[in-house]
């Protein structure tokens, strides 16, 4: 949160996209309660904007096969942080596209 209230003194934010954790087969993850905590916490934090979810289903493997094709080296490949951050542009341009914002 510190992050986001600094963040937010920069720049404007509409909404914040949140990805929905979901079994391959559409149940709720085990991760989904931490998840909801986490946007309890985001809307009490900044009640003024709104939070989406979105399905985040597969956006791990999209991730990998993103940094196969662009080359990026096996070790660079394992770093969590860098999979998780081109997961969560996937889940954004997903966000977008279902919107009809691309």
């Amino acid at each position: 949160m510190k992050f986001l209230k600094e963040y937010l003194k920069k720049e404007s934010v509409e909404r914040f996209v949140v990805g929905l954790p979901k079994q391959t087969n559409g149940r709720d993850s085990e991760n989904l309660p931490r998840v909801r905590d986490f946007v309890e916490k985001l809307l009490k934090s900044f009640p003024n904007i709104p939070v989406d979810m979105w399905d985040e289903r597969y956006t791990s493997v999209l991730a990998h096969q993103t940094m196969l094709q662009s080359g990026i080296r096996k070790k660079a490949r394992q770093n969590k942080a860098l999979v998780d951050e081109i997961s969560a542009i996937i889940i954004l341009q997903g966000w977008m596209e279902g919107r009809g914002n691309l």
